[in-house]
């Protein structure tokens, strides 16, 4: 379990100058996180930030807090809608929201070697919750049943990717994109298309 002793003064304003020079970086579009270079920016030691985050997933972790609980939030919002398709696309807007918004939250989401952070509980917290949307929303008709919370994150990511790369306005690309995602993942694969070798009869 993490270590849950309260912080030095200057030891918990060491961190926050850290946390806030990685802030700044991946809001320039750095998402390396250099713990060296980091410490330079902070105007603090390196061994502070190591004693901090020993790993720059860690680091990553806990500039995702904030993030996370948001998510966290919007998860017991979407379970809490009486219709499970709203519920599910309201869930997805929200993570790809944030992950349009930044860049380096998608590694936390995507990884499975958590450090033993906060952001550790609250990623396994989130994971569950959206377990328990997709399920509801499956029960009810409203997902396909070979689509699973894995193939939901990839194509997530996949609409982040094409809604960056659109060339206009990123927000309304991701919205178009989100509802062409939405309408594939109500269709039936059965119904997609005639069976081989079928003809519709001419009306009579």
């Amino acid at each position: 379990m993490p270590d849950r002793r309260p912080m030095r003064v200057d030891a918990a304003r060491n961190r926050d100058r850290v946390l806030s020079a990685a802030r700044e970086a991946v809001a320039r579009g750095d998402t390396s996180l250099q713990l060296n270079e980091l410490a330079r920016r902070a105007g603090v030691g390196v061994g502070t930030v190591y004693r901090n985050f020993p790993t720059r997933q860690a680091l990553l972790e806990a500039l995702s807090e904030d993030r996370l609980l948001a998510l966290l939030a919007e998860a017991s919002a979407a379970l809490a809608e009486a219709d499970p398709s709203s519920g599910l696309r309201r869930l997805l807007r929200a993570v790809l929201d944030v992950l349009l918004a930044d860049e380096a939250f998608a590694e936390v989401l995507a990884t499975r070697q958590e450090a033993r952070s906060a952001a550790a509980g609250l990623k396994t917290r989130f994971d569950r919750a959206a377990e328990d949307l997709i399920t509801r929303a499956r029960e009810a008709g409203a997902l396909r049943a070979d689509v699973d919370a894995e193939d939901l994150r990839l194509m997530v990511c996949g609409v982040v990717h094409a809604a960056r790369n659109n060339g206009g306005d990123t927000d309304s690309a991701a919205e178009r994109y989100l509802a062409v995602l939405m309408a594939g993942l109500h269709s039936d694969p059965r119904s997609a298309a005639p069976r081989c070798g079928t003809r519709s009869l001419p009306p009579e």
